[in-house]
């Protein structure tokens, strides 16, 4: 399905190429993310960097969060028709959306889901190895995205409040925790090396971002979500309260609660919560299908299955990037009326901000490719680019050897070739440049003319400019590493 889900009017996500360039330079940590996507994009890029295998790996994530559910429906003792609700639950979700993008969300999601399915295998036999492979799913899920210290804050509390407080008391949980520890010890080293980039990452979040989030708007976002299986959800929150072979699970009623109270006192982005759901849906269809065994009510099963398939039919139609962008600004009603166009910035624009963000890449690089192939020698050409996502998708897209692009955004500021001699720029430029005719590198280079403009209205960026400047007067790598230095200490 998630093959059928983009239109081939768009290219890859401003992301995606960002954590692609990642496999080339494998760390213990990035500025942006922690080192898994690296791992997943050196596989990527061993089975050839192709558009399908970029795609493959959040499909798989995606399906192996259904299995998971499946498999904690099993062991809640549910029947066929659980496992197919809930199956069905999974399928026909937001999860569609979210793992049609390469970016660590997917498994994220599947963390997320197995180490509650971990908690409730633990539970159910108090088997301490089970601690010991919470660990390890913890310190996966850490080592892809920091966000899963939230599940971590949120059961906390959860598990003081029930009787499960009881695993305080197990010596081998402290076990765990030190063994966790070691797991995701490389990456912490990277930050304490680093400076720990991260606490910067966060701050500019909060500063650009999530300023603008609206903690009402989150709790909205959230029905929507899983809304063909909200009633499933509900019932499990219900079940979880008060029917009695779900009361030893009580800790992941609290946990749901006091977990989405953190994430909004932190005015967390909406979906960094959708993790928390898979679970719930695997208790509520269990539930339902014990309730709906007999009588009248047995009629009312095919239903529960039907709505997420009903409800899925809108959804995608205006949720996924399958029409072309100049379809979707000339039925513009159709989707600003769900809100669908308000960016991070708080402001409504002609498209979704991540389908605005799959669009004009490709052409960037063949732009780009145009004005190198102008240049009398690459080898001493330097490509440096405003942001992260110019310069992955002109690394992705180019068709010349030669070509790699640089920028001092994100982690491409480890990766500048400071060992280069450079004597000739290509700079690419957003159209907002506070200084569009270069006039203050003209004394420092003894050609500079604007050699090519990508135009695309759709875009993110509409306008992205391609300046030439030839002759270095001065010593640009010296300049490069004044830059990098300043960038570094976030002067």
């Amino acid at each position: 399905m998630q093959y059928s889900l983009i239109s081939s009017d768009y290219d890859l996500q401003r992301d995606e190429y960002l954590h692609l360039d990642q496999g080339h330079h494998l760390a213990w940590g990035y500025l942006s993310v922690p080192p898994f996507t690296s791992w997943i994009s050196y596989i990527i890029l061993l089975l050839g960097n192709s558009v399908f295998w970029i795609k493959f790996f959040p499909a798989l994530f995606g399906a192996l969060t259904i299995v998971v559910v499946w498999k904690a429906i099993e062991e809640l003792k549910g029947n066929l028709f659980a496992l197919v609700l809930g199956a069905t639950c999974i399928l026909f979700s937001s999860l569609l959306r979210l793992n049609t993008l390469y970016q660590p969300n997917s498994f994220d999601v599947l963390c997320w889901t197995t180490l509650y399915f971990i908690l409730i295998k633990y539970i159910n036999s108090e088997n301490t190895k089970w601690l010991l492979i919470g660990a390890i799913v913890f310190a996966f899920g850490f080592l892809n995205k920091y966000n899963i210290v939230f599940l971590i804050i949120g059961l906390f509390p959860a598990l003081l409040v029930t009787k499960q407080r009881k695993i305080f008391a197990e010596p081998k949980l402290y076990l765990a925790l030190i063994f966790g520890l070691l797991l995701i010890s490389p990456n912490l080293f990277w930050q304490f090396q680093n400076n720990f980039p991260v606490i910067h990452h966060l701050k500019e979040l909060a500063d650009t971002q999530l300023v603008h989030v609206d903690r009402l708007d989150f709790l909205k976002s959230q029905l929507s979500f899983f809304i063909g299986s909200l009633l499933v959800i509900i019932s499990a929150l219900f079940a979880l309260l008060f029917y009695k072979p779900f009361e030893k699970y009580k800790p992941l009623f609290w946990s749901l609660l006091f977990t989405l109270a953190v994430f909004m006192y932190f005015k967390a982005k909406d979906y960094y919560a959708i993790g928390l759901y898979p679970i719930y849906i695997a208790f509520g269809s269990v539930y339902l299908s014990e309730q709906l065994k007999e009588g009248w009510k047995r009629y009312l099963a095919p239903v529960f299955i039907v709505i997420p398939l009903l409800i899925f039919i809108p959804m995608y139609k205006i949720d996924f990037p399958n029409k072309s962008p100049e379809y979707i600004v000339s039925h513009a009603a159709e989707f600003q009326k769900f809100g669908m166009h308000r960016w991070e910035d708080g402001k409504e624009h002609i498209l979704q901000q991540d389908f605005a963000d799959m669009v004009g890449w490709k052409q960037l690089a063949v732009k780009v490719d145009s004005v190198c192939a102008t240049m009398p020698d690459m080898e001493y050409t330097l490509i440096l680019c405003d942001n992260y996502g110019q310069a992955g998708a002109i690394n992705f897209y180019s068709t010349n050897k030669k070509v790699t692009a640089h920028s001092f955004n994100a982690d491409y500021i480890n990766w500048l070739p400071l060992d280069m001699k450079i004597k000739d720029v290509i700079l690419v430029k957003e159209d907002d440049d506070e200084d569009p005719e270069r006039k203050v590198e003209k004394p420092l280079f003894d050609t500079v003319y604007l050699a090519g403009k990508r135009i695309n209205k759709y875009a993110r960026e509409p306008e992205i400019f391609i300046y030439v400047l030839k002759g270095a007067k001065v010593d640009v790598n010296k300049r490069i590493k004044e830059e990098m230095d300043r960038k570094k200490n976030y002067d």
